[in-house]
């Protein structure tokens, strides 16, 4: 566990299949904190994660459940997630509580239409912090420039670019992806270098 950002924690796991990181993130916040898309935790990262304390769980994607049920386990936390995305995620033993709809908030996180990867996927928003925070709809591999997974794996391509072109109207600096590596600085730019690649 780490700070990637100030009140924002992360941990990874290393996926050999896909030859980068796969991260969850920990929001601290006031009216209780969030955990994002938690990926597996060594025993030192969940103590770490229990003794922060963690109200609920929001995993941005039916294939972003990961730890949640172990994280949920130990901290009492609510899971949420999308419900186009729950049967899947049902399906895959979690346990889920709460759901999420877009336009709506989790503490101070704005919930945003990022659908087409999956039905129900979403990011979050932190506004004040121009901070965006993205599961499997954009990924950062290689690092430093924003990628998306193959095609073969999306539901819905052209629903997937057209929502990721709809994220260039969020005013946002720092991108922190569940799938390869954060950007930090100039991530809007970063983003808007993958969208020009898309079709018209």
């Amino acid at each position: 566990m780490r700070d990637i950002v100030s009140d924002i924690l992360t941990w990874s796991w290393f996926s050999e299949p896909h030859g980068y990181n796969f991260n969850g993130h920990l929001v601290r916040h006031p009216g209780g904190n969030i955990c994002v898309d938690p990926v597996e935790p060594t025993g030192d990262a969940l103590d770490a994660i229990v003794q922060e304390g963690v109200t609920r769980i929001v995993l941005t994607n039916r294939n972003h459940c990961r730890a949640a049920n172990r994280v949920r386990a130990r901290t009492g936390a609510r899971t949420v997630i999308h419900p186009e995305d729950a049967d899947h995620a049902r399906s895959q033993k979690t346990e889920l509580d709460d759901r999420l709809e877009v336009g709506g908030t989790v503490g101070p996180l704005e919930v945003v239409d990022a659908s087409g990867k999956s039905p129900g996927e979403v990011a979050l928003f932190w506004r004040d912090r121009r901070i965006l925070i993205v599961g499997d709809a954009i990924i950062g591999n290689p690092p430093g420039r924003c990628g998306l997974l193959p095609e073969g794996v999306m539901d819905d391509p052209a629903r997937l670019k057209s929502n990721v072109r709809h994220l260039l109207d969020l005013d946002f600096d720092i991108l922190l992806v569940g799938d390869g590596v954060s950007i930090l600085h100039d991530a809007k730019a970063r983003l808007r270098e993958l969208v020009e690649t898309f079709p018209d």
